[in-house]
């Protein structure tokens, strides 16, 4: 035989004074989070503090001996490219400027050409942003003026990677002017 169902329980086996207290709590959570919220509001930061507690933190951060190389501006892909060097997935290419500047730029593994060029657009806006330097540059100027050597052969083929030209990590390769022809 079935025992019968106490007349105070309610379908899923709770009695009504349990639903009852059950719903009184379910208000006092939500008047709690209602009155959480407003004092997140009432202490919500200006976003100069954001900014500065985020830029404390991030200059905690590029103290870090993995990221000791980066800049104290440094922006999310300067991270994730030094992040993959650590795993193997990056290399650095040594641009070497007529100068004698180097510029330490961050490939994957199977760049190609074109990678490296586009790299080293960023890396040099990244620089000039950071120095105020000059606004504009025309980039198809400079690939038409400027061409990029390694071991004495031109990096003429975009499409090339790099490690087909024998590229590997921390090797140099020369930023210099094209010459012209007659």
């Amino acid at each position: 035989m079935m025992e019968k169902q106490s007349q105070d329980t309610v379908g899923g086996g709770l009695s009504v004074k349990d639903e009852e207290a059950g719903n009184e709590n379910l208000t006092e959570m939500a008047s709690l989070d209602a009155e959480e919220e407003d004092e997140e509001d009432e202490e919500a930061l200006p976003h100069s503090e954001i900014l500065d507690i985020f830029e404390e933190g991030l200059a905690r951060l590029v103290q870090d001996p993995l990221l000791c190389d980066l800049p104290i501006q440094v922006t999310l892909e300067e991270v994730n490219s030094q992040i993959a060097l650590e795993y193997g997935q990056a290399m650095t290419v040594r641009v070497v400027k007529a100068d004698g500047e180097i510029m330490p730029i961050v490939v994957v593994q199977n760049a190609t050409v074109l990678d490296l060029k586009k790299a080293i657009r960023r890396f040099m806006e990244l620089k000039q942003q950071r120095e105020g330097g000059v606004k504009h540059v025309s980039w198809r100027y400079v690939w038409r003026t400027y061409q990029l050597i390694f071991q004495g052969e031109k990096l003429e083929d975009d499409k090339m990677r790099l490690k087909d030209y024998g590229i590997r990590n921390r090797d140099e390769v020369t930023f210099m002017k094209r010459l012209r022809k007659k």
